[in-house]
């Protein structure tokens, strides 16, 4: 099973922190790897007009979020910076192209294909 996942909080979807599910806030699940990537590449291109900054980890975690708005932590007593996570996950886990169990990620070069816009920390303005 595949999910393509948003979350909100003050960490950047890659981290997958203890209980980062409780962050999740959308979720749509499919059976196979194809029509996942196809709704993650379409939420992506929903949510890169909502928000200023966008940075990827991997192709398929994304992290998006605009300078001014935060996040309270009562722990630290600080206002930290808020995420808008988009995240394609299998079983609520990173997914390892290489092991995708029907190889739906590779063309007959056996070489992983990835989308060269996820590979951009950003929007044609690169700010890391």
């Amino acid at each position: 099973m595949y999910q393509v996942i948003q979350t909100y909080s003050e960490d950047e979807p890659w981290w997958f922190f203890e209980e980062w599910e409780k962050s999740i806030k959308s979720e749509v699940v499919f059976d196979k790897f194809h029509d996942a990537e196809k709704e993650f590449m379409k939420q992506y291109d929903d949510l890169k007009h909502q928000y200023e900054e966008v940075k990827c980890k991997d192709p398929y975690l994304v992290a998006f979020w605009n300078e001014e708005e935060y996040i309270y932590c009562e722990d630290c007593d600080e206002d930290l910076q808020a995420y808008k996570g988009l995240m394609l996950v299998s079983n609520y886990k990173k997914i390892d192209l290489g092991d995708n169990n029907s190889n739906e990620a590779t063309g007959n070069s056996r070489k992983t294909k990835c989308c060269q816009r996820f590979s951009q920390s950003a929007r044609g303005n690169q700010k890391n």
